[in-house]
C-alpha cells in the first residue's frame, strides 16, 4: 500500500461526503453520493479487493446512482428552506 495515495483517498472522500451532507439541490448530492461510491471504490482497489471494488463500482456508482437519478424526476429538486 502507497501511505500517500491512501491518505489522499480518505481525504477526497470527506470532502465529497461532507459536501453531500450539505448541498441543497438534490441533483448535486446524487452526483456528490456517485462520486463518494467511485473514490470508495478506488480505495478497496487500493487495498487489494477487486471483486469489493467491481461490486462498488457497478452498484455503487452505476446502479445505484441511475435509479437516484430516476426518483428525482418524481420529487421536486431543491430543498425547501
Amino acid at each position: 500500500m502507497i501511505v500517500p495515495i491512501d491518505l489522499l483517498l480518505l481525504l477526497f472522500l470527506l470532502i465529497v461526503g461532507i459536501a453531500a451532507l450539505w448541498v441543497k439541490d438534490l441533483l448535486a448530492a446524487i452526483v456528490l453520493t456517485g462520486a463518494y461510491s467511485f473514490i470508495m471504490a478506488n480505495v478497496w482497489l487500493q487495498l487489494g479487493a477487486t471483486d469489493v471494488a467491481f461490486t462498488e463500482a457497478a452498484v455503487g456508482a452505476g446502479a445505484s446512482t441511475a435509479l437516484m437519478m430516476a426518483c428525482l424526476s418524481r420529487v421536486p429538486r431543491w430543498e425547501k428552506k
